[in-house]
């Protein structure tokens, strides 16, 4: 059983659209309405696999509400924070050459009484668990130190900590060992100060955030592939794709197909890639079953 851990969810709106023309009335020829957020899109790809999962998250107002139901309707299990603030609405613009414009709400600012109260909810929905997949920005009223608390206590409780975040969230929490951070190639870089050109220079990054705390990084690095550095080796892995629809929620796909596959060595990557690989074809921010792998 996999829990993911989303701090800032959101109500996601995507419309695909044949161009992106500013200033200019543009006609959409889709749209989708998900419930949205890194964490929620990993709970998604697990429970299109067919495994149990339950979602961890804030919510407040009628979008709260709203990603309730349609997690529900996904046969997701939820446990709900409430919150006093209203969870944010995102909207994503997907272009048919692949480009992918994403506007992003700040969210609700959490309060002292709902910060513990998350953590309280996370300890006691982590009975049982395979895995505590943390994922995503933090929502103002959250410090940076948030995750690394949240990994420490996961930890304490003697369960596996993923955890997809950046930034100074990402760096504090290194301090604590998570067993698996799933940096982009952009966060990467920013986490270690400085451009990756080749894989070989993500490779090197890979290790430095080893070196820092890290038990595992598998890094996404988009059109060229995934790569897994561990204690044990080193793999790398990629997968054509002959037309990319959407990438929302591909890193995602990529972290829940790591964790069903058990979280470790190359099958585990395989896994990643194949989850990715599919996601990035269908459209909005939809999770690939076992149907749409290859």
């Amino acid at each position: 059983m996999i829990v993911t851990v989303t701090p800032n969810p959101s109500l996601d709106r995507t419309y695909e659209v044949p161009s992106l023309d500013r200033g200019e009335v543009v006609r959409a020829t889709g749209e989708r309405m998900d419930p949205g957020g890194k964490g929620v899109n990993v709970s998604r790809a697990v429970a299109a696999a067919g495994r149990r999962t339950v979602a961890v998250l804030p919510l407040g107002g009628a979008p709260g509400a709203l990603v309730a139901e349609l997690l529900a309707a996904q046969g997701i299990e939820v446990a709900p924070v409430p919150v006093a603030g209203t969870t944010r609405s995102n909207i994503a613009l997907a272009e048919a050459d692949g480009v992918l414009t994403k506007i992003n709400a700040p969210g609700p600012e959490l309060g002292p009484e709902e910060r513990e109260l998350l953590l309280r909810t996370v300890r006691r929905q982590a009975h049982g668990a395979d895995w505590i997949a943390c994922c995503g920005s933090l929502p103002r009223g959250l410090a940076p130190s948030w995750y690394a608390d949240l990994v420490a206590r996961a930890h304490a409780a003697g369960v596996r900590i993923a955890l997809d975040t950046s930034g100074p969230a990402l760096l504090a929490a290194l301090r604590e060992g998570p067993d698996v951070v799933k940096p982009n190639a952009e966060e990467l870089a920013e986490a270690v100060g400085r451009p990756l050109a080749t894989v070989g220079d993500a490779l090197k990054a890979a290790e430095d955030l080893r070196s820092l705390g890290a038990g595992a990084v598998l890094a996404s690095l988009g059109a060229d592939g995934q790569l897994l550095v561990t204690g044990a080796g080193a793999w790398y892995g990629g997968a054509p794709v002959a037309a990319v629809r959407s990438n929302v929620g591909a890193g995602d796909a990529s972290l829940a197909g790591f964790l069903i596959a058990g979280g470790a060595g190359p099958e585990a990557l395989a896994s990643a890639v194949a989850h990715g690989a599919a996601a990035v074809q269908l459209p909005g921010s939809v999770m690939p079953t076992p149907a749409d792998l290859s």
